[in-house]
């Protein structure tokens, strides 16, 4: 086919009309199960308290370090009143599950259902099946008033870029976003200013929107800081909503 008098290839030519039928009908369908998932968080998740995102390794293992280090944050943010969101599964989405639950504040899990990872923990007071990396991306920002990132692999770093690009960008307003781990984290924050803020792919201040903790006390204690201070740049969770949908 041609664009402008310029040729572009077509790869998918339509051969068969019943089969591309049927493939239409399947992405119709798809995109109904994307709405549907967030019409399930949004009815099960609107009416939490604040809450507290956590990320990490679903392949540490209960007696870790950082695993241990996790439900220890997590306990004290459910006692201070803050609802924790994990992925719902191993490793230290199970730590943050489990130290909120059992905590007083509502332990949350976003489980997501992939063919070849082990299964759902069971420290969840909620539990939502997420097919959807992108539904189930937008629960995790839009519910959190905090992102506490422990050490991890792809997934994790992808969760920590997504919500410093939609703070960096004005898609959603400032909220805390703590590492977890200074050891583990110092390579990556030293790239990201040597080399991403020295060749100028971000600004300098960027670095500022993240704060590395690693005593549980003073992670609560600098969320409540943020929040206390009423910056102008706090977020709602109507600002959030609106924003991201």
């Amino acid at each position: 086919m041609e664009i402008n008098g310029k040729r572009v290839l077509r790869l998918r030519e339509v051969k068969d009309v019943e089969r591309a039928t049927t493939k239409k009908a399947r992405e119709s369908w798809h995109l109904l199960t994307i709405m549907a998932e967030f019409i399930e968080s949004t009815e099960r998740l609107s009416e939490l308290p604040s809450a507290v995102s956590i990320f990490g390794s679903a392949r540490i293992k209960e007696g870790n370090h950082y695993y241990e280090l996790c439900a220890q944050i997590a306990r004290r943010l459910s006692d201070a009143g803050f609802a924790v969101l994990s992925g719902g599964g191993p490793g230290i989405m199970e730590g943050a599950n489990r130290g909120a639950y059992e905590g007083k504040s509502p332990s949350v899990g976003l489980n997501i259902l992939l063919p070849h990872e082990q299964g759902n923990n069971k420290w969840q007071d909620i539990a939502i099946n997420f097919r959807h990396f992108f539904a189930r991306k937008v629960a995790f920002v839009r519910y959190a008033d905090a992102y506490v990132v422990m050490p991890g692999g792809f997934g994790t770093l992808d969760e920590l870029s997504e919500v410093l690009t939609l703070i960096q960008t004005g898609t959603i307003q400032r909220i805390p976003v703590i590492l977890v781990g200074a050891i583990f984290w110092n390579g990556l924050l030293d790239w990201f200013r040597d080399t991403l803020a020295a060749d100028g792919m971000i600004h300098p201040d960027d670095l500022d929107l993240i704060q590395v903790i690693d005593d549980p006390e003073q992670i609560l204690a600098a969320i409540l800081r943020f929040y206390e201070a009423g910056d102008d740049t706090a977020p709602s969770k109507e600002a959030k909503t609106g924003e991201l949908l």
